[in-house]
């Protein structure tokens, strides 16, 4: 008899177990953010890229392989920060959507006015607590090359 009031329980307590996983595990961006492949390799010594010898300085990286709308390359305190130049916190429409940098200072979403730190922190609610996509890279210092695959 007793077993028979173990089933819901057993259900009950798979179900929260599987919902409380999947709200971890939740992405660091909105659900409709592009799934893109990311492959760029680009060397701090050349003239393109120098500002990124220097902390604070950073780039846009339009180049193949670069997303869907290129990438900010930021020399943070800690190191490199590669961020996609799509909102992370809204869906993708058109060139409103995609992040730009401001006064050499901020991260911008035009469509809304979101705003983070060159480091990725949020500084508005606006972005909804959400930084910008990072993407992991492998920084050689001896030839200046950041490689970033994704």
């Amino acid at each position: 008899m007793r077993l028979k009031h173990f089933g819901p329980i057993i259900f009950l307590v798979f179900s929260n177990l599987f919902i409380i996983n999947s709200c971890s595990e939740r992405a660091e961006t909105v659900s409709c953010f592009p799934q893109v492949q990311i492959n760029v390799s680009i060397n701090i010594n050349t003239p393109l890229y120098h500002a990124l010898n220097y902390q604070g300085g950073w780039v846009y990286v339009d180049q193949a392989g670069s997303g869907t709308h290129g990438l900010i390359i930021v020399n943070t305190n800690s190191g490199f920060k590669i961020f996609d130049r799509n909102a992370p916190h809204i869906c993708p429409d058109t060139d409103k959507t995609i992040l730009y940098v401001k006064d050499n200072t901020t991260i911008v979403c035009p469509k809304d006015g979101a705003e983070w730190m060159m480091n990725g922190t949020p500084i508005n609610e606006t972005s909804k607590g959400l930084p910008p996509k990072t993407y992991p890279f492998a920084y050689d210092a001896a030839s200046g090359t950041i490689s970033v695959y994704y």
